[in-house]
């Protein structure tokens, strides 16, 4: 079996992250762009394989499998939708559009293609998440009403530091919510199996930052209660400018009988508590926690898994999806507009200080793209 060839977009760490993942997933690096040509070779020095192009159209002529989008989120629409027209499966980083109407049109686009169209919603990948999730699913007469947690970094905690997304004209009109508030999202949605319907946001700053009024458009942190179709209540809590916080995603979904615990930074527990007991369950690579199997490369017991690991592992359903395989639980483009639309709900109730009803989004996208939901 030929392996993968896949290109890359972009050459900052997310384009480093998904070309290491590429080729632990068995893929090959076939070529990369970057915002010049120099960026790009210096990028397809460290892929023997790889070679640098000047531009994706460049790309697109090339016979690649599959394309990973990796630039700032306002290039992603049309990067995406170019790459979909060519035929091309296709990867995009969230947020997968700024915008609810360009992600819904990237989703029915990706559908009307029959892509494989995937978003690195990689928490989910987590064995403790999975672990999660299946339990939840198995248990009977634990009805979750409390779904609650946060999502804290501090790598703009300075107001002399920025970046791209910092800029609303090239991230988007929602910073914190926009880039890590919708993984927190997606994960209470995956693991729970309820949907958020209503929320009600307010945005902050921690300081004014240094650059002037587009520097200081978007906001430093969140915080949101929010209701779910099954009656749940929830509060999460977001923050890109709390000191210490490195990337401390943690979250707590309480029933009356048990509830469940997980922090990104120590990702090799879940906690469990009942009334009886509280226990923290390892990753044990024996338990089928990943779609009924282990997969190639699992680290044993003692050894962390990390960051990349996941990522490793949604490289490798998206490539299983393009081979026609069907993953339990692959984020699509489907996925990415529900993203889209909780974010404009997030910024529109910030904006108007009132409650605000979520859009339910449609998942026919995503079941034409070879995946299990």
């Amino acid at each position: 079996m030929q392996p993968l060839r896949s290109g890359i977009v972009g050459t900052g760490f997310m384009g480093s992250v998904h070309a290491h993942a590429i080729t632990a997933s068995g893929g090959v690096v076939d070529s990369i762009v970057g915002s010049s040509l120099t960026s790009a070779s210096r990028a397809a020095e460290l892929f023997p394989a790889a070679i640098p192009v000047g531009h994706l159209s460049e790309m697109l002529e090339r016979d690649v499998d599959v394309i990973h989008v990796c630039t700032p989120n306002s290039l992603h629409f049309d990067q995406a939708l170019e790459i979909l027209s060519a035929g091309i499966n296709v990867v995009c980083e969230k947020p997968l559009a700024t915008t609810p109407a360009q992600a819904a049109e990237l989703a029915a686009t990706a559908a009307e293609h029959d892509a494989v169209a995937t978003v690195p919603f990689i928490y989910r990948y987590y064995p403790a998440v999975r672990e999660a999730r299946n339990r939840i699913r198995e248990e009977s007469g634990n009805d979750l009403w409390l779904l609650h947690g946060s999502y804290l970094q501090d790598w703009l905690a300075d107001p002399k530091l920025t970046n791209w997304r910092v800029d609303p004209g090239l991230g988007g009109a929602s910073r914190a919510f926009g880039d890590i508030g919708v993984h927190w999202c997606d994960l209470m949605e995956f693991v729970t199996g309820h949907r958020i319907v209503r929320i009600n946001a307010t945005m902050t700053r921690a300081f004014v930052r240094d650059g002037g009024p587009d520097a200081n458009r978007t906001e430093d942190g969140a915080v949101l209660t929010f209701e779910t179709d099954r009656g749940a209540a929830g509060s999460l809590v977001l923050s890109q400018a709390s000191a210490g916080r490195k990337n401390r995603l943690w979250f707590s979904f309480d029933g009356p009988r048990t509830s469940y615990s997980f922090n990104q930074e120590e990702p090799e527990y879940l906690w469990v508590g009942s009334g009886d007991e509280q226990v923290f369950v390892g990753r044990n690579p024996d338990r089928n926690l990943l779609a009924g199997r282990q997969r190639r490369g699992a680290l044993p017991p003692g050894h962390p898994q990390g960051y990349q690991h996941t990522f490793n592992d949604f490289v490798a359903e998206t490539y299983e999806a393009i081979r026609g395989q069907l993953p339990e639980g692959l984020p699509t483009f489907a996925d990415g507009h529900r993203a889209a639309v909780l974010t404009q709900a997030v910024t529109d109730s910030a904006t108007n200080g009132a409650w605000v009803e979520v859009p339910e989004v449609s998942h026919d996208a995503g079941k034409s793209q070879k995946v299990r939901l």
